[in-house]
């Protein structure tokens, strides 16, 4: 799914990644709230289109108990947390982990080294 999304667009990737940058302005007693619609500029309907656009993606994505449990988050970086608690500890993940061992970094270049004849 990192691939696909960062394929379409780099900037849906970091929204996922960081968060979302929805539009918000200060009240009169100086708290920060959420921006009103009828006060949007085009930068800040391009920030919510944007976040949208990767919630979008990810409903798609998804079977229809994972979209239960996801149709109530505001920000596709709340959807993808509560999809990763849910199924972190599962063998329903595809996606391998990637080991920081220094042992399996080197054995990879080896490998591959002597596949193609670079001894």
């Amino acid at each position: 799914m990192t691939i696909f999304i960062q394929s379409l667009d780099y900037n849906l990737w970091d929204l996922i990644v960081d968060g979302p940058n929805l539009p918000t302005t200060t009240n009169e007693s100086r708290e920060i709230i959420s921006k009103p619609r009828t006060r949007y500029n085009d930068d800040d309907r391009k920030r919510v289109q944007i976040n949208s656009k990767a919630k979008h993606i990810i409903i798609c994505a998804i079977n229809s108990n994972d979209f239960n449990r996801v149709s109530s988050c505001i920000s596709t970086k709340e959807m993808c947390d509560r999809l990763e608690v849910t199924y972190e500890s599962t063998n329903q993940v595809k996606e391998p982990k990637i080991s920081n061992d220094k042992k399996g970094e080197i054995y990879i270049v080896r490998k591959y080294k002597k596949k193609w004849g670079d001894n």
